[in-house]
């Protein structure tokens, strides 16, 4: 099935530019820049665009979360299945470049997904309650998690979700060492980490973007990426993550409103992978029985500081054990061309021993 963003009978067509009346500040993605360009608009003085307009043709799975309350005016969410072979990393980048986020099915298998829930129970049984207001008193946390699941550490390494990350989210930068020119490539790293399990009653998060800690502007746009992992079923009455998709393109003056919002429901093993500046929030729950669990893996560009310490969180004693791979998401890699470093050495060579291609000499 082929999914586009269409208006709905009746419905004006919105346009991508027009998101505050007071907004002057509109940020376009490169895929909507290259789009753009093509049609010779030119965006400095931020003519309209019409979504119908900028909508690539992309084949993403028939599924999709369907529309609350008979509301046809809202968009869905797009869905791609990781095992089909049609899931490629640049078609979940275009997904998320126009969206802001999309749901990865089967990101992970179910039987990773029930070792999380295994391994981060202990640690939501005896999770106390959020005193900044910010989590529901309902909500039970996990975190510091590669330290605490060796589940999480298979799922932050999960190679869909690093393709995505290392196209959207990583840094190329060319610069003068004297009269010589050099070109460095730094890859993501982990923001935080956490698990969340909204009990029965939880009410709905406040609708917020991820890369507020870091006071971004429109020109950072995007600088990290989520990746919400369902351990459970997580449905509309559960509390699954609710999203607004094409949010991550509005400017700072555009209030996010509830009613705008889609949940993002998940299978355990499924995914939704969205982009920092896109609104979203934890769902309510309204069940009466039922818990959902789910994790999430958060990722920013590499000479950001984590908004998660993660050098206290997984210590050099306890990172040890994992993988390089691990270990540079945890940030005891450089960011090239010198971020990062100890004693002006590698960390990686100092602490873990590690000689690879992609340790640094300073």
């Amino acid at each position: 099935m082929l999914s586009v963003f269409r208006p709905a009978a009746g419905k004006t067509l919105r346009t991508l530019s027009t998101f505050s009346a007071r907004s002057k500040a509109c940020y376009y993605s490169p895929f909507l820049r290259s789009v753009s360009l093509s049609r010779r608009v030119h965006i400095d003085t931020m003519a309209p665009i019409a979504v119908e307009d900028m909508i690539e043709t992309l084949a993403v799975s028939k599924k999709s979360t369907g529309v609350s309350n008979g509301d046809t005016s809202k968009p869905t969410l797009a869905r791609c299945d990781a095992n089909d072979p049609a899931t490629t990393t640049e078609l979940l980048v275009s997904i998320i470049e126009r969206d802001g986020g999309v749901v990865v099915e089967n990101l992970i298998s179910k039987e990773l997904a029930t070792q999380i829930k295994t391994e981060l129970k202990p640690y939501f049984d005896t999770d106390k309650v959020d005193p900044s207001g910010f989590f529901p008193h309902t909500t039970q946390r996990a975190t510091g998690l590669l330290a605490r699941s060796d589940g999480c550490v298979q799922l932050a390494m999960n190679p869909t979700y690093i393709d995505i990350a290392n196209k959207m989210i990583s840094s190329t930068y060319t610069y003068w060492n004297g009269q010589q020119q050099e070109t460095v490539f730094s890859k993501p790293i982990i923001s935080s980490t956490v698990g969340f399990r909204v009990n029965p009653g939880g009410r709905q998060q406040a609708l917020h973007r991820d890369d507020g800690d870091y006071h971004t502007r429109n020109c950072d746009m995007p600088m990290m990426l989520g990746c919400v992992t369902a351990l459970t079923k997580t449905t509309a009455e559960n509390g699954a993550t609710i999203a607004i998709p094409g949010s991550h393109l509005w400017g700072p003056d555009r209030c996010p409103y509830d009613h705008e919002a889609i949940p993002a429901e998940l299978e355990p093993g499924d995914a939704f992978i969205f982009v920092g500046n896109l609104y979203h929030a934890g769902g309510a729950n309204i069940t009466k029985d039922q818990a959902r669990e789910t994790v999430g893996i958060f990722l920013c560009k590499p000479y950001y500081r984590p908004a998660e310490n993660q050098m206290l969180m997984v210590p050099p004693e306890k990172a040890k054990r994992l993988p390089p791979q691990a270990q540079r998401l945890l940030g005891y890699g450089i960011s090239r061309p010198a971020v990062g470093f100890m004693e002006y050495q590698d960390p990686m060579r100092v602490l873990f021993g590690v000689e690879d291609e992609e340790t640094v000499d300073m």
